[in-house]
């Protein structure tokens, strides 16, 4: 499985960005896909996840402002990012994992970089 994230950049706090993961992969019917993000020097953080049933989970802090969707014909993952603050500045990674993610994520409450096997190169988002 290949991600490749875009979209990413510089924007005002207050503004909006939508990220994308163009993926490779078109053959595995159950799926958890997610977006992470981390700053220097801190762990990755897990940010929204979506599976191939539709389920979603969110962090806290970024529930009501950030939207995850994923468009199956594409194969492509987005992340909706509204309200930006300056504490959403980070690099924004897509990821790929199988079914078990998601009940896993739900279970423990948390969005475990473990949980995913496949991962893209990283966009940056700054938010000032």
């Amino acid at each position: 499985v290949q991600l490749v994230e875009s979209g990413g950049g510089s924007v005002q706090a207050g503004g909006s960005l939508r990220l994308s993961c163009a993926g490779s992969e078109r053959t595995y019917m159950k799926w958890c896909m997610g977006w992470f993000r981390q700053v220097p020097g801190k762990e990755r953080e897990g940010v929204a996840s979506i599976n191939s049933y539709g389920m979603t989970t969110y962090a806290d802090s970024v529930k009501g402002r950030f939207t995850i969707s994923k468009d199956k014909a594409k194969v492509t993952l987005y992340l909706q990012m509204n309200i930006l603050e300056a504490d959403d500045t980070a690099m924004y990674y897509c990821a790929w994992g199988p079914s078990s993610a998601m009940p896993a994520i739900q279970a423990r409450g948390i969005m475990s970089p473990a949980y995913f096997a496949f991962w893209g190169q990283g966009t940056q988002v700054t938010v000032s």
